[in-house]
C-alpha cells in the first residue's frame, strides 16, 4: 500500500500521461500543494488513474470491464481483476492496513486522537476526543479550503503507513454493503469531520460519481511487487 495519500503531484504525473495514451477523467483533480493529497477525484477516476499508473510502469493493468482495460467513460460492472498492478485497496485491507498491527483500537496508535496525531475537526463531544485545541487543525486551516496538510505531516503507524486517520477520506473498491450498485466505501476521515469519523473500524459511503474537497484515495500492489 502507498505509505501516503496520492498526492496531487503524483496525480498530475499519471494524469498526464494517460490522457496521452486513450484514457478520459471526468475531474482533473485538486490539491491545495503539490505535497498534499489530491482531492476532487471520483471512484471511477482514481480506478481508471490506477490502471494508467500500472501501464506507463510497465505492470499490468488490473481493471477491465467486459475484458478490456477500463480506461474512459463510467461503468458499474468494472472488475477487479489478479493482475499485478496498482489497485484500490479493498475495504477489509484498508481496516487491516490502517490498524498498524494493532488490536482493537479506535486509532492507529491508540484510544484517544489529537492534532498532535491527525488532521480533522477536534470537539468536546467526544470523551476520546483529547486534543487541546479544537475546530480545524491550527496549523492547517490557512489559506483558503481545503485545510489539507501535506502527506505524511504525522507519524506512521506500526506499518509505516502515514494519516490512515484525517486528512482526506479514502476511496475503496467495494460497494457499501447494502447497498451494491449504489454506493462505495470511502474510510479514514477527513480535515473537516469529527474523531468519530477517524476510527479505524469506521466505514462510509459515496455515489462512485462523488467527488469533494475532502476525498482522496491511496493505491495498492500485491505483496513482493
Amino acid at each position: 500500500m502507498d505509505a501516503t495519500e496520492v498526492t496531487k503531484a503524483k496525480w498530475d504525473e499519471v494524469y498526464t500521461w494517460a490522457i496521452a495514451h486513450g484514457y478520459s477523467f471526468d475531474r482533473a483533480g485538486s490539491g491545495k500543494a503539490a505535497n498534499h493529497p489530491v482531492h476532487t477525484v471520483n471512484w471511477y477516476d482514481v480506478v481508471k488513474w490506477c490502471n494508467a499508473r500500472s501501464q506507463k510502469e510497465g505492470r499490468p493493468p488490473v481493471y477491465t470491464v467486459n475484458g478490456a482495460v477500463y480506461k474512459t467513460g463510467r461503468s458499474d460492472t468494472v472488475v477487479q481483476t489478479s493482475a499485478l498492478g496498482y489497485r484500490l485497496p479493498t475495504d477489509v485491507e484498508w481496516e487491516y492496513a490502517a490498524r498498524g498491527g494493532l488490536s482493537g483500537k479506535r486509532f492507529p496508535w491508540g484510544d484517544t486522537i489529537q492534532h498532535a496525531r491527525a488532521n480533522y475537526w477536534s470537539s468536546s463531544s467526544y470523551n476520546y476526543d483529547t486534543s487541546p485545541t479544537r475546530s480545524y487543525h491550527p496549523t492547517y486551516a490557512t489559506g483558503g479550503m481545503p485545510y489539507t496538510s501535506p502527506v505524511g505531516s504525522f507519524a506512521a503507524n506500526g506499518y509505516g503507513l502515514y494519516d490512515m486517520a484525517g486528512n482526506v477520506w479514502e476511496w475503496c473498491f467495494d460497494w457499501y454493503p447494502g447497498y451494491e450498485g449504489s454506493y462505495r466505501v470511502v474510510r479514514g476521515g477527513g480535515w473537516n469531520y469529527y474523531a468519530d469519523f477517524c476510527r479505524a473500524a469506521v466505514r462510509f459511503d459515496h455515489w462512485p460519481d462523488f467527488a469533494d474537497f475532502y476525498v482522496g484515495f491511496r493505491a495498492v500492489l500485491p505483496p513482493g511487487q
